[in-house]
């Protein structure tokens, strides 16, 4: 219920808030993204754990570049 609630969410977020703002992401998929597949595979709890991880790893010193949920 929860981890489905997250995903609408950050549905929500890319397609009404996130265009409207200027592009800035490092990584490839977006941070939204990524949190969106670590939501709907492993749950509201790792989910959020690997979306705060990859938040804190973006920032304007990061390298960048392909980071995919494994």
């Amino acid at each position: 219920m929860l981890k489905h609630a997250a995903v609408h969410f950050i549905s929500f977020y890319q397609y009404f808030i996130s265009p409207t703002l200027p592009p800035c992401c490092r990584y490839n998929p977006s941070c939204s993204q990524y949190a969106k597949e670590a939501f709907s595979r492993y749950g509201i709890f790792k989910g959020f754990y690997l979306s705060i991880k990859r938040l804190l790893r973006c920032h304007p010193f990061a390298k960048g570049g392909d980071d995919f949920l494994r």
